[in-house]
């Protein structure tokens, strides 16, 4: 089975510049994006073979999340049954038959960590709903996390030690969630890759020299850590300041 999941920032400026090849080209069973920038009615994508899910932001052009998937899941929600977490479009999770899939984009603590304390609450409720999710079936869950957890998922970790993303206190979070029987795919397969990564600035020319950073995370129940067939992320794809990331399973 295979999984991939893309922060768009911003679907129809990124279907113009190539997200339909991409999501063809990928032929994922599942393909999760974030960051969709959309309410209703304003896009219409024909996904032939899949069945699609979207979950907007209140506020417009904002945030949002989708899943598009070939085989009809059980059964659909949106956020996590908490008001002051479920208006900016940022959860789906669909139940399949031997796994809960959760996509979500994890609020950023902003400039001058303006939404640190938020963010702090929304990690711990986050943890919450999946280890309550995980009490019926194991969980796959996927998205921009929008936090580096170790240095070797940076470029610069020293100069950016104290800024949104890379902050004691996000990454202690992560941190915490693995330690609460998650495995971040990725690194569990590599753990000493260094130099790939999710995401660039668009400002300094950041990815033409690889200055990124990896927050585009597939974390899956510790269960399921022996299913791994393989984790990709595909610094080659463009369209967004973000690359898509895979999951190959076997379920």
């Amino acid at each position: 089975m295979k999984l991939v999941s893309w922060n768009v920032n911003g679907l129809r400026a990124c279907v113009n510049k190539g997200f339909l090849d991409t999501f063809a080209e990928l032929d994922a069973d599942i393909f999760c994006i974030q960051e969709s920038k959309l309410q209703e009615g304003q896009i219409d994508l024909n996904l032939e073979g899949y069945h699609q899910f979207w979950n907007y932001a209140v506020k417009k052009g904002y945030s949002g999340t989708a899943v598009f998937t070939k085989e009809k899941p059980l059964c659909v929600s949106y956020g996590m049954s908490i008001e002051d977490h479920d208006q900016e479009g940022r959860i789906i999770t669909c139940e399949y038959e031997k796994f809960a899939l959760v996509t979500v984009y994890t609020p950023n603590s902003k400039a001058e960590l303006a939404r640190l304390p938020y963010r702090m609450k929304w990690e711990d409720d986050f943890l919450a709903y999946l280890k309550k999710l995980e009490e019926t079936k194991p969980v796959i869950f996927c998205g921009d996390l929008n936090v580096a957890h170790k240095e070797i998922d940076l470029k610069n970790p020293k100069t950016n030690r104290k800024n949104a993303g890379f902050t004691d206190e996000e990454r202690e979070k992560f941190t915490n969630l693995l330690e609460h029987g998650f495995v971040d795919t990725y690194r569990y397969l590599y753990p000493d890759q260094a130099g790939i990564y999710s995401w660039w600035s668009y400002r300094f020319r950041a990815r033409e020299h690889n200055a990124g950073w990896r927050i585009d995370y597939f974390c899956v129940s510790d269960c399921l850590k022996d299913k791994i067939g393989d984790a990709k992320i595909h610094t080659e794809i463009m369209g967004s300041d973000h690359c898509p990331v895979e999951l190959d399973i076997n379920l």
